[in-house]
This record gives C-alpha cells, structure tokens and sequence, in this order.
C-alpha cells in the first residue's frame, strides 16, 4: 500500500479534502488482533472489522454494538482507520467523515 487518497464525491462541486491524510504511516502496521480487540475481550460480537492505519487496533464497524473503531479513533486521536472486510479496499477519516480510497499506482 502506497498511500490513500479522497474518494471523488460526485455530488460535490468542490471536492472535498483530508486534513489527516499525512498521519498515515508508509508502510500500514499489521493488524493487533483477528477481530475487534475489544469484543473478543468482552466476549461481544460485531459486524464488520476496521484497522486503524497508524497503530493497527482492529474495532468494530459503527454498524455494531460497540462501535469500538469509532472509539479508538476518538479517544487516540487516530483518524485513519480501512476495512478489513474481503473484496473491500477503502479507509475511513472520522474527523472529516471522508471515505478513502488507495492512491493510484
């Protein structure tokens, strides 16, 4: 993965930018855990999984009970974070509510 980038948003005249785009690592960090750090903990069920890009803490989607990448992002400061779901390549800004896509090769 070289880098990420603001997804075009056709219903916009001026595109919209991230202010958290150079947080990311070059290289992504491994994921910390299988599945959501916090409900294999708990032991809670989630429905999709997301990885933080700076520091790898994998949480569940806001879709799910705990919301837990939602939290780490806003209790870290970790803006960045991508799903881990197969067949899907794309990243999350919270603060900017932005999707991501990766940067073209």
């Amino acid at each position: 993965m070289t880098g990420w980038t603001v997804a075009p948003d056709a219903g916009r005249v001026e595109q919209p930018r991230c202010g958290h785009l150079d947080q990311a690592p070059a290289e992504e960090p491994p994921a910390a855990a299988r599945g959501c750090v916090e409900c294999l903990a708990a032991g809670g069920s989630w429905v999709h999984l997301r990885k933080c890009l700076l520091c790898g803490h994998v949480g569940c989607c806001d879709s799910s009970p705990g919301q837990h990448a939602w939290s780490h992002a806003d209790t870290t400061g970790h803006a960045l974070a991508r799903s881990v779901e197969k067949g899907e390549d794309w990243a999350w800004c919270y603060p900017d509510s932005l999707f991501l896509r990766p940067e073209p090769s």
